[in-house]
């Protein structure tokens, strides 16, 4: 009977402490930095991170974007319905603080306190700087509000169970960069930071683990297409892919969809490239130095 009550409380301080570290995280109040708002630097970002691609519900080129979601996601897990992320206050995030935003950009958690799905790419924005985060919420506070409902995800058991997303939080939720590079090179430092952060470009180019999280030992080798058909490409300086490109190719394919060869962009990289154009020659030098710098693998 002792052994039963030892072990019965051993069972009860596991499952304790499981349910501690896989608690949904928001930040603290002390957690926003005393930050002046810079509306082109949240619009920089915003372009960075390619959030119209997916928000977009209605496009007008003469009209600032409406963001009212709708996307269908269909994924290994069930189908994901990207949300309304306009200011409107009863069906987007018009309510929601910046401490709020934050909370569920760098740690995937909602305003009610409750994991978000990582369909929503927080695992790469986690690596974002919270001035930058802050910036962006107040760039999109400026777009139209959409009165448009949100969809709920359509996922099987046990995927639409959220608890469980603390234990894939607790292996993949990390905030450290993926690729080592000189502190005090700051072209590599800012290319990095675009690609891994806001640009969340491992996301799609990265091959997933059992967990669905990204295997960062094969970091931007190249994965399956989530759009069902095909590879997205290796973008590693392999010899045989983007080996051959020189930093100015890549700089000038962002920035016109020409590759070197004078093909031009496809597929859902269209979208993608139309947000970099948007960035600085800068920043487009950036990108494409941290993508000469990556491990090569095939």
């Amino acid at each position: 009977m002792k052994r039963l009550i030892i072990a019965a409380g051993i069972i009860a301080l596991l499952v304790v402490a499981s349910l501690y570290l896989t608690r949904p995280i928001s930040l603290s109040a002390g957690s926003l930095p005393d930050h002046p708002v810079n509306l082109a630097n949240g619009e920089l970002i915003f372009n960075a991170g390619g959030c119209a691609s997916c928000h977009l519900s209605s496009e007008d080129n003469d009209q600032p974007p409406q963001l009212g979601g709708g996307l269908e996601m269909s994924t290994p897990f069930g189908i994901f319905h990207v949300p309304n992320i306009s200011p409107d206050k009863t069906n987007g995030i018009g309510n929601w603080s910046a401490l709020q935003f934050a909370s569920a950009m760098l740690e995937g958690t909602s305003p009610d306190g409750k994991h978000l799905y990582p369909s929503f790419p927080y695992a790469s924005y986690t690596r974002m700087r919270i001035e930058d985060v802050i910036d962006l919420k107040a760039y999109l506070d400026t777009l139209p509000p959409v009165d448009q409902q949100n969809l709920p995800h359509d996922l099987g058991f046990p995927w639409q169970i959220r608890s469980g997303i603390g234990f894939w939080k607790l292996i993949n939720l990390r905030s450290e960069p993926v690729v080592s590079l000189p502190a005090d090179n700051v072209l590599l430092q800012r290319g990095r930071y675009l690609v891994e952060g806001p640009g969340h470009c491992g996301e799609c180019h990265t091959p997933r683990d059992w967990t669905g999280g990204l295997n960062t030992e094969r970091w931007l080798a190249g994965a399956p297409n989530p759009e069902g058909e095909g590879k997205v490409p290796n973008i590693t300086p392999d010899e045989d892919k983007l080996g051959e490109w020189a930093e100015a190719d890549i700089a000038y394919y962002l920035k016109s969809g020409f590759t070197p060869d004078y093909d031009t962009v496809g597929g859902s990289m269209v979208d993608v490239q139309e947000n970099m154009s948007r960035l600085s020659d800068e920043d487009r030098k950036a990108i494409a130095a941290y993508l000469k710098a990556v491990p090569a693998l095939k």
